[in-house]
């Protein structure tokens, strides 16, 4: 029995077994978490608007599923209307299951387009033996979704990634970059032709990982290339799992800091006027308290020792 006809068994025999009762009702809570954190993200940022038509990536992982099927429940409820199309690119990597993802979508009665493009042939001859693809195979992804996204009329493209993605991402840019950049939630393209949406921007990764096994998607691996997961990536995960376990609260604390800068205490003299920045005699909320001794103190339940870190 897959997972989709056991979560269903689940809800039709829950009224008698307690137990089933619960996993019931706690998978539902799960897809009800989903869609208002979806939703609230997609307000928040105006990510989807009334006579959109939005594509949505797939590549056969947890996350592009999860925002497949929670796109298309709001898209049921929605006081606007917008169309969906889900698009996978096959890039012919050796063993690619190539059926299983028309199968899926023609059971799901969602419009979808197939590209295929030979793009891993032009990575394996570019790239050395044993040196991650990721970079090369993603910008030449890039480009033909862009170019698909065209020749279908969409003028939003969805993408999966999750907060974990974002704040991964974030910290790749300060650890290894020197800049503090993340995933934005919405953006413009490179070209200034395509508006890119992330509306899992909200989603915890747990979350997609428990609502896959719920809905028994037909998982295909990333790993079919050969290619080597990206090793400083696979650190930061870590390190913010790490967190997780043992400071409780940590990792919403950075999200939410992504959310809630102040320049005026930063050190980007392009985002703030530093240079020509002078007193005014004017009380200022975002002001620092220049000679506190501990500028940047928390409450005494949220300290966090420099052991802990």
């Amino acid at each position: 029995m897959n997972a989709a006809v056991m979560n269903e068994t689940l809800a039709q025999d829950a009224a008698g077994d307690p137990k089933l009762d619960k996993i019931a009702r706690e998978n539902n809570k799960l897809h009800k978490r989903l869609c208002r954190l979806v939703g609230q993200a997609i307000g928040d940022f105006n990510m989807i608007e009334d006579g959109d038509k939005v594509m949505v990536c797939l590549s056969g992982g947890k996350d592009s599923y999860a925002l497949l099927d929670i796109l298309m429940t709001l898209r049921e409820r929605a006081p606007i209307h917008f169309d969906i199309v889900a698009v996978n690119l096959d890039q012919k990597q050796p063993n690619f299951p190539a059926d299983i993802l028309p199968a899926y979508l023609d059971k799901l009665g969602v419009p979808y387009h197939i590209e295929n493009q030979d793009t891993y042939s032009i990575v394996k001859r570019l790239i050395p033996e044993g040196k991650t693809t990721c970079s090369l195979c993603s910008r030449l992804r890039r480009g033909i979704l862009y170019r698909v996204a065209d020749e279908l009329g969409c003028n939003k493209i969805a993408l999966g990634h999750h907060r974990d993605d974002i704040l991964e991402t974030f910290f790749l840019n300060m650890f290894f970059g020197g800049k503090l950049k993340g995933m934005p939630a919405k953006l413009v393209s490179d070209d200034g032709k395509h508006m890119v949406i992330r509306p899992l921007a909200y989603v915890k990764e747990a979350d997609t990982e428990r609502y896959a096994e719920v809905k028994g998607f037909p998982i295909i691996p990333c790993d079919l290339c050969g290619s080597q997961e990206n090793l400083q990536r696979k650190q930061i995960k870590a390190m913010l799992r790490g967190w997780e376990k043992t400071n409780p609260g940590r990792v919403e604390n950075v999200f939410s800091s992504l959310s809630t800068v102040v320049p005026s205490h930063l050190q980007d003299r392009n985002l703030f006027g530093f240079v020509d920045l002078k007193t005014d005699g004017l009380p200022n909320p975002l002001g620092d308290i220049a000679f506190d001794e501990e500028p940047c103190s928390t409450p005494v339940s949220n300290t966090i020792s420099l052991t802990q870190l």
